[in-house]
């Protein structure tokens, strides 16, 4: 019966002892499991982190980008406008020496008329046909 009492002693430790070890098993997968799981997890936040930093970087060069163009672009509209007042300008003094030329004429051509009538003489070409 001894002997009988030590087997199932020996079983026993034996099933505690092989519980044991798996439990150690188990916590050392477990262990592993959240190594893995936390290595991942700074894996991804460090690409996120990386993919928002170079997402911004580009942002920021395209809104610098932008606003070089709307200087450039104001820029231009700034000389087309003088360009546009050189010319209104250039067609003003155009205008104005014709009308000037005209008042001229139309006064050389009065006094030339006046002079005829005292003379009581006609001009020599009537409408450029004579």
């Amino acid at each position: 019966e001894e002997k009988e009492g030590s087997i199932n002693r020996d079983a026993v430790l034996a099933r505690v002892e092989t519980e044991k070890r798996m439990s150690l098993i188990k916590a050392w997968e477990e262990a592993e499991k959240c190594k893995v799981e936390n290595k991942a997890e700074k894996k991804l936040s460090s690409i996120e982190s990386w993919e928002n930093n170079k997402k911004a970087a580009v942002e920021a060069e395209l809104k610098k980008i932008e606003e070089q163009l709307e200087k450039k672009k104001a820029e231009y509209v700034e000389l087309m406008k003088n360009k546009i007042a050189q010319i209104h300008k250039q067609a003003e003094e155009k205008r104005a020496m014709i009308e000037a030329r005209r008042g001229e004429e139309v006064l050389k051509a009065e006094e030339l008329a006046a002079k005829y009538r005292a003379s009581g003489t006609a001009p020599k070409k009537l409408f450029g046909f004579m």
